[in-house]
């Protein structure tokens, strides 16, 4: 697809809370949240000639490498929210990105986010081979208090659960969608915490895709104010997350 004539290096989008995307306290669940933040960024990529089908012309896709939510409040249903977007950089087969949700005029989210250009024929990454020089980049407007960072894989852990990835874990890239990670996490822990809006920030890590039938294994543990998880297949780590509670 073209440039839109609409295009522009800093993008807003509006977006009403619906009552399906609510937990039963009425506020967005924390994968909605990151679903919303991501089809900001990927409306933005289409608006800038960088969209799915863009790159697919040349078998590339945007696949997410690292993401960090700091949560100041989550909205509820019925809010109309506004997510704005910006890029930090872009060079190579990296971009980070960062985004910010409003309420109103008051910042309740913010998040920066480092994607990666995947061959979606040869399984690996690999330049952009789309033109970008038309993104202004913005690495001083930083969205969050903290960038994203490495997960420390080297902890003690307990098997939280297994499990198989089917049919409905998969995206357009036919592999794991990338907020699935997050949903079996958040699915094996005391849901109190997360209703009470105690989880403050989340930092997540992903290493290797997960494809249709893959057996998977959820580790976890607890220290402090913090709960980790890594998912792994054959021992070898794909995924990992650490929560970091109020």
């Amino acid at each position: 697809m073209p440039i839109s004539d609409q295009f522009t290096s800093v993008y807003s989008h509006d977006w009403e809370i619906n009552f399906l995307q609510c937990n039963p306290n009425g506020l967005l669940k924390h994968t909605e949240l990151c679903n919303l933040l991501q089809l900001t960024a990927g409306y933005h990529a289409e608006h800038g000639g960088l969209s799915f089908t863009d790159m697919q012309e040349f078998d590339q896709a945007w696949v997410l490498s690292r993401m960090r939510v700091e949560i100041e409040e989550l909205p509820k249903w019925r809010d109309i929210v506004t997510v704005k977007t910006w890029i930090y950089d872009l060079q190579g087969s990296r971009s980070i990105r960062a985004l910010e949700m409003y309420v109103g005029d008051k910042k309740i989210v913010g998040s920066v986010t480092y994607w990666a250009v995947f061959n979606t024929k040869l399984r690996k990454a690999e330049a952009l081979a789309l033109p970008h020089e038309h993104f202004e980049k913005f690495p001083e407007r930083e969205a969050t208090s903290e960038s994203f960072r490495k997960v420390n894989l080297q902890r003690e852990s307990a098997l939280a659960f297994e499990k198989k990835v089917v049919l409905s874990d998969l995206d357009i890239v036919f592999h794991a969608n990338n907020v699935k990670y997050l949903e079996w996490c958040l699915d094996s822990i005391d849901h109190r915490p997360i209703l009470k809006q105690q989880l403050k920030s989340f930092d997540m890590n992903y290493m290797r895709e997960l494809m249709m039938g893959d057996e998977i294994q959820i580790h976890t543990a607890a220290e402090d104010k913090q709960t980790y998880f890594v998912v792994s297949k054959n021992e070898k780590p794909s995924f990992a997350l650490e929560l970091n509670w109020k």
